[in-house]
């Protein structure tokens, strides 16, 4: 019995082995396409045509056609039309080839293929722009603009003039709004407003930039960019912090976009004013609570960015800068006043007392003496008053005395 299904089997094997071969013993062949052309239709977008080979037999076969592009981006794909839209960059050249399936049942033959090619637009080597960079913003109106810069070609002359294009779908316009270089050149432009839809999701922005010069042909070059992932997002909007106990709670809104309120994160950069500690929190939602400590004072400043519902752009600016906590620093500049002025009444007072220990105030500032009365006495009455003085009052009449005859010889002589 197990024999008999082995032999069962074998034989089912060689028939499904030999099938196709006998499909093909029975005459039938696949023709490649004919007239295969590639057409530049827009702004690095390729039109590829071409038409069934009319000896294609006409039977019940399924005809497909095999789409592979070789430069500048391999790719391959398959349709039932007989033609195809492509976009690509087309400054190095564009090639691609294609070729008949045949299918039948569970069948598939393939035709040769045909090729296909664009040759590169002309121009001297170096001439093209370099480092292109593009960002788009969403403004308040809901409208995108568009900002983009480059450096010019290093074999690219003095005189160059570039002029750039964009293509968004179907629609493309050439920049009017130029900053140049020392040199004249362009090497900036600017749309305040575009055709860019801020709803659409990975669509792509094509950029084209030529150019002339007097004393070489200047090489086009062209650059593709996915809309969301150019994106310049804007700042949170009514970021509010405060304080409750000893937790910080802060609050926000979405940026200035039409995509939900799910589709950002956001970063939360706190930083403690006391011992300079930083750290940036990643937070998923609109607002955030952390444990602090509330003797300290910290600044908060938020960033947003795409985050589930398209690429991720460039990060927002940061917000401005919010306070909470106690403000150490105004206080420290308190401290340091008053330790000054403390500082200075007690050393006043020091040398105060120093000085009256040692009857500095009475060298530095003598008493002033008496004036001595040279004449005689005209109220003898007051002599007995006068007697009742102490004895330091008459060493110094004593002493009066004896100068008044000193200077009495002294007129004399």
């Amino acid at each position: 019995m197990d024999n008999t299904m082995g032999v069962f089997l074998i034989l089912l094997w060689i028939t499904n082995m030999v099938q196709p071969n006998i499909f093909q013993a029975e005459g039938v062949k696949v023709f490649p396409p004919v007239n295969f052309t590639l057409t530049v239709s827009a702004l690095a977008e390729v039109f590829l045509h071409w038409k069934p080979n009319s000896n294609q037999e006409q039977k019940n076969y399924t005809i497909r056609y095999d789409v592979e592009i070789i430069t500048p981006v391999s790719e391959g794909y398959d349709t039932k039309k007989t033609h195809s839209f492509r976009t690509a960059v087309l400054h190095n050249g564009f090639s691609a080839r294609i070729r008949t399936l045949l299918l039948f049942d569970d069948l598939q033959m393939k035709s040769d293929w045909v090729m296909g090619e664009l040759k590169p637009p002309p121009g001297a080597a170096e001439t093209s722009v370099t480092n292109l960079s593009c960002v788009t913003y969403i403004t308040i109106y809901s409208t995108v603009s568009l900002h983009c810069a480059w450096f010019p070609g290093k074999g690219a002359p003095e005189d160059t003039e570039y002029f750039l294009f964009y293509r968004y779908k179907t629609y493309t316009e050439e920049c009017q709004d130029y900053l140049k270089d020392k040199w004249n050149r362009n090497i900036e432009c600017r749309f305040s407003r575009t055709h860019i839809d801020p709803e659409e999701v990975d669509d792509l922005i094509v950029i084209h930039i030529n150019g002339s010069s007097k004393y070489a042909a200047i090489k086009p070059f062209q650059q593709l960019f996915d809309q969301n992932a150019i994106e310049k997002v804007n700042v949170p909007r009514n970021v509010t912090v405060f304080l409750e106990q000893n937790y910080l709670l802060a609050k926000w809104e979405k940026p200035i976009s039409s995509f939900p309120k799910e589709c950002f994160e956001y970063e939360f950069y706190l930083c403690n004013l006391k011992s300079g500690n930083k750290q940036i929190l990643k937070i998923s939602s609109n607002d955030f609570g952390l444990r602090i400590d509330v003797t300290c004072r910290y600044s908060i400043q938020i960033r947003a960015n795409h985050y589930i519902c398209c690429k991720r752009g460039f990060w927002s600016d940061w917000s401005e800068i919010l306070y909470v906590g106690e403000n150490k620093q105004e206080n420290s500049i308190a401290w340091i006043l008053a330790l000054l002025c403390v500082s200075s009444c007690s050393i006043a007072l020091l040398l105060a007392v120093i000085c009256k220990i040692n009857h500095v105030w009475s060298k530095l500032l003598p008493p002033i003496p008496t004036p001595r009365n040279k004449f005689k006495d005209p109220f003898p009455n007051d002599y007995e008053r006068a007697r009742t003085c102490t004895s330091e009052t008459e060493t110094e009449l004593g002493s009066f005395a004896e100068d008044f005859y000193s200077s009495a010889l002294e007129d004399v002589f």
